[in-house]
C-alpha cells in the first residue's frame, strides 16, 4: 500500500517541480496536514471517510500560501522557503495538543465505506489503489488543459509566458494548491492505512524522499512518478532483505546498514541527474523503442 500512498504525493510533487519548475520540500508537511485532519475527523465528527478525504485534502492546499512568493523566488531560495513551511507545521504538530496529541499523535478507528469496515490491508488496497489510478489519470488530463499548458510554460520560460499573457502568481499558486491537494489525500490514506499518527510520521526526510523519487523517476512525466514512487519505496525494502540474508555471516550487518539508506537516495539523484536526467521514465520508453523494433533493428 506504501507504494500507491507513494504514487499519489509524488505525482503531486511533479505538477509542482516536474511541470511547473518549482522546487518543494514541504511536501511532507502538508502530507502532515492531511494526516491529522483526517485523524481529527474521525476522531470528533461522524463524517464519512470519502468527505473526510477530501476535507484532508482541501485543508492542506493551504500549501497555496507557501507559493506566495514563488513569483519573486525561485530554486534555492524558494526550496528554503517550502522547508521552513514544513519545519513550522512540523512545530504546530508536535505542540498544539488539544488537536494533534503533542508527540503522542492520535489513533484512528478503521475507515467506514458503504457500511463496510476497511479493517485490514486487503481491503484498504480496493481503496488506496483505484483512488491512485483516479488521481494520475485527473493529473494526465489536467495537462490536456489551458491550465496545464501554462504550468508547462511557466517551468520552460516564465517571463516568455508572463508576455504571452499568463498569470504568473495565479498559476503559481494553481500549481502549489493542486501539490498540496495530492498530498493532503495522500496523508489521509496513510493516516488511515497506519490508524495512527505523530509528529515522526511526517519527517523532512520524508519530503527528501518524494523530491528524489520525482528526480529518479523523471521529471516532468507522469509515468515517471508512478516509476520513481515504487522504485524509491522498494530500496529500503530490498535493503532490509539484504540485511537479514547477511546478519547468520557478519553479525554487525544492521549497523553497517543502517545509515546505507541515505546514502543510497544522494547517490541515486546525483547519478540520475548526471547520467540520465529524465529518469526511469525514459529508461522505460528506450526499452519500448527497442523492443518495438526487434529482432530487425539494425
Amino acid at each position: 500500500m506504501a507504494v500507491f500512498i507513494a504514487v499519489i504525493s509524488t505525482t503531486g510533487l511533479n505538477i509542482l517541480t516536474g511541470f511547473t519548475g518549482l522546487i518543494s520540500l514541504g511536501q511532507a508537511g502538508f502530507m502532515g496536514v492531511g494526516g491529522y485532519t483526517v485523524a481529527w475527523l474521525s476522531l470528533n465528527t461522524a463524517l464519512p471517510f470519502p468527505v473526510t478525504l477530501l476535507l484532508a485534502g482541501l485543508l492542506a492546499a493551504v500549501g497555496i500560501l507557501v507559493g506566495l512568493p514563488s513569483l519573486r523566488v525561485k530554486g534555492l531560495y524558494l526550496a528554503i522557503a517550502t522547508l521552513a513551511a514544513s519545519v513550522f507545521l512540523h512545530f504546530i504538530f508536535a505542540e498544539w495538543e488539544s488537536v494533534t496529541g503533542g508527540m503522542g499523535g492520535l489513533s484512528l478507528e478503521p475507515a467506514h465505506l458503504f457500511g463496510l469496515t476497511l479493517q485490514s490491508d486487503f481491503a484498504m488496497y480496493f481503496v488506496i489503489v483505484p483512488l491512485a489510478a483516479l488521481m494520475v489519470l485527473a493529473a494526465k488530463n489536467v495537462f490536456r488543459t489551458r491550465i496545464g499548458r501554462a504550468f508547462i510554460a511557466i517551468r520552460d520560460r516564465d517571463i516568455s509566458a508572463e508576455i504571452l499573457g499568463i498569470n504568473l502568481l495565479r498559476y503559481k499558486l494553481m500549481s502549489f494548491a493542486l501539490s498540496s491537494f495530492y498530498a493532503g489525500v495522500a496523508g489521509g490514506l496513510f493516516a488511515y492505512f497506519y490508524r495512527v499518527v505523530t509528529p515522526e510520521s511526517f519527517p523532512l526526510s520524508m519530503s527528501i524522499f518524494y523530491l528524489a523519487a520525482v528526480i529518479v523517476g523523471g521529471m516532468g512525466n507522469l509515468l515517471g512518478g508512478i516509476l520513481g514512487a515504487a522504485f524509491m519505496t522498494l530500496i529500503p525494502e530490498l535493503l532490509g532483505l539484504l540485511t537479514t540474508a547477511l546478519t547468520p555471516y557478519y553479525p554487525n550487518a544492521p549497523v553497517f546498514m543502517s545509515p546505507m539508506l541515505g546514502i543510497i537516495f544522494g547517490a541515486l539523484i546525483v547519478g540520475f541527474l548526471i547520467f540520465e536526467p529524465h529518469g526511469l521514465a525514459e529508461i522505460w520508453h528506450r526499452i519500448r523503442r527497442f523492443f518495438s523494433l526487434w529482432p530487425f533493428r539494425n
